[in-house]
């Protein structure tokens, strides 16, 4: 399974790190994303790592103020998330997809709230 932590509630401009821990597999056959998904809106990616090489994406709204990263050893893939606003507020959830189709994962979710 995967776990998100460090969620919360922050101002407008503020700094949050997530998460994302896997427990009971190696993530490094894993792609991992970040998505959100706001009240009364679909869930959308917000970035995600390869994980076969060190290739990175990121939705247009977050590029420049997000950073993903990954620690195989640890089982962790963390976004760092800088200069804040009130749109980002969503659930985040993170999700693994295994290189060789063996199997998926979707965390259950971190509030992320930021206020104006």
């Amino acid at each position: 399974q995967l776990v998100e932590s460090g969620g919360g509630s922050v101002q407008t401009g503020g700094s949050m790190r997530l998460s994302c821990v896997a427990s009971g597999f190696k993530i490094d056959n894993y792609a991992i994303g970040w998505f959100r998904q706001a009240p009364g809106e679909e869930r959308e990616g917000v970035s995600c790592i390869a994980s076969t090489y060190d290739g990175r994406y990121y939705q247009d709204s977050v590029r420049g103020r997000f950073t993903i990263s990954r620690d195989n050893a640890r089982k962790k893939v963390d976004l760092q998330m800088n200069s804040l606003e009130p749109e980002d507020t969503a659930i985040y959830y993170c999700y693994g997809e295994n290189r060789y189709a063996e199997g998926d994962y979707w965390g259950p979710g971190t509030q992320v709230t930021v206020s104006s």
